[in-house]
């Protein structure tokens, strides 16, 4: 079939296999020219088929030859339906690190779930004995929690206080004001419940248990603190309590696992448009502005950049752990250097539908969309007609 983009809101329905297998190879080409790193051999990536996770998943296969396996919940092809982009980086990175004679496999269902869990450490003891870095990297809007079996949806809501304030419809360049009203306990209960740090203990826990985290191992998790503009929504909004609890949990982690040596992080990243990202209003207009900027100082990074810094330069630098006062690795440090935030809001103030083309990137955020789902990439015949039914060899 010929694969076009086919959008609806902030969401591509379709997604091109030869776009995102193109992706992967100049991800794995910029891990490449980073040389080396003393990093992790043996990792479990929970959440590792778009975004942080993956960018993290390629990291230790192509920066340290690391054995990978990968756990996330995407939908797979049918005749005449693409599946979803998270499936094609999947395929493409397991036939890839196949190539360059790397352990790669995954699983595809609900990381939530007990099932999961226990299939994931099945593989681990089957196949690699022990993890020595556990990467946690879920972006989900719901959880079906595996003791009481309620069903837990997040919401996108300020606390307190209504909301208003500028974004940009990325598609049309149309900045308008929006307006969210604010959440009510059970709204920030249930986020915290899907987005907090419980399922990553559980997960913890459950490797523990099972015999299968090595002595010393790490395990890490990410999260975003961003600039003022964007905290009533955002981190002082209900995904803020679920990132509150989510770092409270690396604390009760290294705490509890102390016996094998295990220490858990939380990794503050920088904005960048992931299909999460492009869903929360009014950080879309953000990232244009902070891109035009940051591309401006030599300063700008994607995802697999963010994270070679991060294992390049924090995790397995062979010194201790640089963190913040809250015991944070701050990878955003660029982003929020105190002479790019006063542009930033410089340029907040003046923004509107006839500017921002000029002192935004509105192109960047737009290529950068499309690039998460294979479009976009030069060198890629998007007439020619491509097999939609790409399957992950590990996923029979």
């Amino acid at each position: 079939m010929i694969i076009e983009p086919r959008m609806r809101g902030f969401i591509c329905l379709t997604a091109h296999p030869d776009g995102c297998a193109q992706s992967i190879k100049n991800q794995i080409a910029y891990i490449k020219s980073k040389g080396n790193i003393d990093g992790p051999k043996k990792v479990l990536v929970i959440g590792a088929s778009t975004g942080f996770g993956f960018a993290s998943r390629i990291t230790s296969a192509f920066g340290s030859n690391a054995a990978t396996l990968g756990v996330f919940f995407e939908k797979e092809p049918a005749e005449g339906k693409t599946a979803t982009p998270g499936w094609y980086n999947s395929a493409a990175f397991e036939k890839e690190a196949q190539k360059a004679g790397l352990y790669a496999k995954s699983i595809n269902g609900d990381a939530f779930s007990n099932e999961v869990k226990q299939q994931a450490i099945d593989l681990i003891k089957a196949d690699l004995g022990q993890v020595d870095l556990v990467i946690y990297s879920l972006a989900s809007p719901v959880r079906m929690h595996p003791t009481t079996g309620i069903l837990h949806r997040s919401v996108l809501k300020p606390i307190g206080n209504t909301f208003s304030n500028k974004t940009v419809d990325f598609h049309t360049g149309n900045v308008s004001q929006v307006t969210i009203e604010p959440a009510n306990q059970d709204d920030i209960d249930n986020t915290v419940i899907v987005m907090g740090g419980e399922d990553w203990a559980m997960w913890m826990d459950a490797l523990k248990n099972a015999g299968v985290l090595a002595n010393g191992a790490k395990t890490i998790a990410y999260s975003y603190i961003g600039p003022e503009v964007t905290e009533a929504v955002y981190r002082k909004g209900t995904i803020g309590r679920a990132k509150d609890d989510l770092e409270a949990t690396a604390f009760e982690i290294t705490d509890s696992l102390k016996s094998i040596d295990v220490k858990a992080y939380v990794s503050v990243n920088k904005a960048l448009v992931t299909q999460a990202s492009s869903a929360i209003p009014v950080i879309p207009l953000y990232i244009s502005l902070l891109y035009k900027i940051m591309k401006s100082e030599g300063l700008h990074e994607g995802c697999i950049e963010q994270i070679q810094r991060l294992f390049a330069d924090r995790l397995y630098n062979g010194n201790s752990i640089p963190t913040d006062d809250k015991g944070r690795i701050r990878i955003d440090d660029w982003e929020m250097r105190e002479d790019v935030q006063k542009q930033v809001k410089t340029l907040w103030e003046t923004a509107t539908t006839e500017n921002i083309a000029q002192i935004g990137d509105l192109a960047g955020y737009k290529q950068d969309f499309l690039n998460l789902f294979g479009f976009g990439f030069d060198g890629i015949d998007y007439q020619l007609d491509t097999d939609e039914m790409v399957m992950i060899p590990s996923i029979k």
